[in-house]
């Protein structure tokens, strides 16, 4: 039986948000439970839009976090299809879209983040796509079976996770890919460009043209279909659709409205929490993409980072949820994410972008694509990569989480147990 006397309200309808209402009622919570998300469709995970369920591996219902009679059963209230418009933190309340409003004693903000839209001309024309929602993986998937069946073309416009993953499975489907890529090397801001030359190869083996050092200035069309994608040097790519992957930014309009404390954008910008999840209102948490967290762990500690990644939303949600109910937590997870592309499989772990360390150590064949990379920094490892190398991950997490001084040639010697480097 529900207690009326409190009411926990979770903006939000990704992983962070069913994964936060599922942890409030294991913990007990007894009060309402008001899950307010501004898609029509139960929570879901993202991960597959961009992997198994674009490429026509899995089916749609596998994207959802709890099967959609799970929300009744454990008292869960849901407000689909609505839009919170406004927070009054004072008052202890938010206003939905049509007009009416709700008012909570705890709030948690999981408002995700949004895809960047190319700004250029054309970009209203009926071929030009986004990726970040489920209706947009459904309509992606209906594009690249028919470009596979015809021969068409599609110019992706980023290379980046998304854009990668997107380019492997328009070539399972058989579609012409294009990548546009403003850096000299795909995946560039996240693990450098040491690497990237190991994507590049990967792709191109399987039909992908890359244009690298150029962005998009104009989609070219003719009665609202799209014919081609020109570059900022000249050239001219023939699409019969466009994805646009240039990166997410966070969906903070509704906390920046209320006066809630952000993040830098130097350092990705987010709502700004402590290490409960808390914002600058004590009332009022925020978990997933949308959160900026400081960080406590190795070399990056001392910093906030904000995380887009599937094991953020899986494991920031419940500690958000028991920091609601007044427990003593905090949210000190290495940043973790995977990919799948083809017959590669990575899972990388930690924290390093171009700027942050000064080599990359590789255990392994990069040549076979079996490796394990590590990115150092002052003698530390700030992140690692495996690649088709498995059950690595703890350890490689272990020695981002520690900050100690590794012997970087036992790193680089796949005879040296893993486990016992650092310690």
């Amino acid at each position: 039986m529900v207690d009326a006397h409190r009411t926990f309200v979770i903006v939000g309808g990704g992983l962070a948000a069913a994964k936060a209402a599922e942890t409030l009622r294991a913990e007990g919570f007894t009060g309402r439970v008001i899950l307010i998300g501004d898609e029509r469709d139960h929570p879901y995970e993202r991960p597959p839009l961009s992997k198994g369920f674009l490429a026509g591996k899995d089916e749609r219902a596998s994207v959802f976090v709890h099967e959609a009679a799970w929300y009744a059963q454990h008292e869960v209230e849901l407000h689909l299809g609505q839009t919170v418009t406004a927070l009054d933190c004072e008052g202890h309340s938010v206003r939905l879209g049509d007009g009416s409003s709700v008012q909570y004693d705890k709030l948690l903000l999981a408002t995700g983040a949004e895809p960047r839209r190319l700004d250029v001309p054309g970009t209203g024309l009926a071929g030009v796509h986004h990726l970040r929602r489920l209706a947009h993986a459904e309509r992606l998937r209906q594009v690249l079976t028919s470009l596979g069946r015809d021969n068409g073309h599609i110019v992706i416009a980023g290379g980046g996770w998304i854009g990668l993953e997107v380019a492997a499975a328009a070539r399972t489907y058989g579609a012409e890919v294009t990548v546009v890529e403003a850096e000299t090397t795909p995946l560039h801001r996240v693990i450098g460009p040491e690497l990237g030359q190991l994507f590049t190869d990967l792709h191109a083996e399987h039909g992908v043209r890359f244009h690298f050092g150029a962005r998009l200035t104009e989609i070219v069309g003719q009665d609202g279909v799209v014919l081609s994608a020109r570059t900022d040097d000249g050239e001219e790519h023939p699409a019969h659709d466009v994805l646009a992957a240039i990166g997410a930014a966070p969906r903070v309009g509704l906390a920046e409205a209320a006066g809630l404390a952000l993040a830098d954008r130097a350092e990705g910008g987010g709502i700004a929490v402590d290490a409960g999840l808390r914002t600058s209102d004590p009332d009022v948490y925020a978990a997933g993409d949308v959160a900026s967290v400081p960080c406590g762990w190795g070399a990056a500690g001392g910093r906030r980072i904000r995380v887009e990644h599937w094991a953020n939303a899986l494991n920031a949600g419940p500690v958000a949820a028991r920091a609601m109910l007044g427990q003593d937590v905090a949210y000190d997870r290495v940043p973790y994410f995977f990919s799948d592309q083809y017959d590669l499989g990575l899972e990388y772990s930690g924290w390093a972008p171009p700027g942050t360390y000064d080599e990359v150590v590789v255990r392994g064949d990069a040549g076979k694509r079996e490796f394990i990379a590590f990115w150092l920094g002052g003698g530390r490892v700030l992140a690692g990569m495996n690649v088709n190398v498995w059950d690595v991950t703890e350890d490689i997490q272990r020695l981002v989480r520690s900050g100690a001084a590794v012997d970087r040639d036992a790193l680089a010697d796949p005879s040296a147990p893993l486990g016992g480097i650092g310690r």
